[in-house]
């Protein structure tokens, strides 16, 4: 791997990637792992170096995953947690796995390191979007990309047109430790919505790290973010009355902006694939997004090994799509609240079709069981409005 500085004047990249985040990353780690690009000029540019741990990630699987050696903790059982129902459940063969992010980026820039092939080039890319093609601009020097595949996961600004419904999947965490054992390490908290839900659909998460240390976050699906303080006073308040662990110290912060929209994500446009949040990655009804990229990097891998055309990056078939839908709907109206919605499914069905349903890897005759114990009117009313 080499790194640039400008005056930057490279050109004729076989593939060239926008953004070192998760989606570009888990698709060029793949590339490197199967030996097949060696031979090929790579670009990866981002505004900075990844030297933070500014992010983390959860996910559900049942066997070793790609990046299962960066995995940092994983739990055998989940709670969900209500004023109606409470539950804690085994979700085996499935397990809930965390990855922080300076432990993914450690372990990518790594491996990139070793292959001098590709180059890593910090700096403002832009593109300039024609009818038919697009111009890249790397600041402001404009870059041949004719014969070259461009993968963008640069997120736009534009998550929101239209009549399209939005959402916001927002949320804030403190990593804490305590003084005495606290915590069941191998047990998370899924979702508690035992919280206050006047701001709209709004849950709290715990993952234990050990007895004394564990992650703790206040999440909301809302149109608009809170002011700073809010979160901070709603965080302090669940580990008081809910928790109640009264000494503490806070090691880490993290807040995240998740988007959750109906809005449909374009694979190529104009001489652009885009990938991850980007390329439809994120869940529009739950904000996972991990796996999905994931998904989408074999996908693409697959076609790039055999030398077949890129026709299609998203393995989510179009019922899926249209689930989030009905799901966006009922909550932006409010037919339903997500509370509601949320503790329906986990008291009427077992934890290992829910989590198989929000994975998109549900049968039709699988989702119909758990379609059919949510509230029927509502539901119907915002599919045949999606319709």
């Amino acid at each position: 791997m080499s790194e640039s500085k400008f005056p930057f004047r490279g050109q004729g990249y076989d593939f060239i990637f926008l953004g070192a985040g998760c989606a570009s990353l888990s698709l060029l780690m793949r590339m490197i792992r199967s030996g097949r690009f060696n031979n090929k000029k790579i670009l990866l540019i981002d505004k900075e170096p990844k030297i933070k741990n500014d992010r983390t990630w959860c996910f559900w699987e049942k066997h070793e995953g790609f990046f299962e050696q960066i995995v940092y903790k994983k739990w055998d059982k989940l709670s969900f947690l209500s004023d109606e129902f409470s539950n804690t459940m085994d979700i085996s063969p499935y397990q809930y796995k965390m990855i922080r992010g300076i432990d993914f980026y450690n372990y990518c820039f790594g491996e990139i390191k070793q292959h001098n092939n590709i180059e890593v080039l910090y700096g403002h890319a832009r593109i300039e979007q024609k009818e038919n093609d697009s111009s890249l601009y790397i600041n402001d020097q404009q870059i041949e990309i004719v014969n070259t595949t461009v993968f963008n996961s640069f997120v736009d600004n534009t998550l929101k047109t239209g009549r399209e419904i939005s959402l916001l999947q927002h949320f804030k965490g403190w990593i804490i430790e305590t003084t005495s054992n606290t915590f069941s390490s191998d047990q998370a908290t899924f979702m508690d919505f035992r919280v206050d839900q006047t701001r709209g659909t709004t849950f709290a998460y715990v993952l234990p790290f050990s007895e004394t240390k564990a992650m703790i976050e206040y999440t909301l699906f809302t149109e608009n973010i809170l002011a700073d303080d809010e979160y901070e006073n709603e965080l302090k308040n669940y580990i008081d009355s809910f928790l109640h662990i009264k000494e503490y110290k806070i090691t880490e912060k993290e807040f995240g902006i998740i988007p959750m929209t109906t809005r449909s994500f374009d694979f190529y446009k104009n001489s652009i694939y885009n990938i991850g949040t980007i390329g439809g990655q994120t869940k529009a009804s739950s904000g996972y997004t991990f796996q999905f990229i994931q998904k989408q990097s074999d996908l693409i891998l697959r076609s790039l090994v055999d030398n077949r055309p890129l026709r299609k990056g998203n393995s989510t078939s179009k019922r899926f799509l249209f689930y989030d839908k009905i799901l966006l709907n009922v909550l932006q109206n409010k037919k339903v609240t997500g509370k509601e919605i949320f503790t329906t499914m986990f008291k009427k069905n077992k934890p290992q079709q829910v989590l198989k349903f929000l994975d998109n890897e549900s049968s039709l005759l699988e989702e119909l069981k758990i379609i059919s114990t949510l509230p029927t009117l509502p539901f119907l009313k915002a599919a045949i409005h999606q319709l």
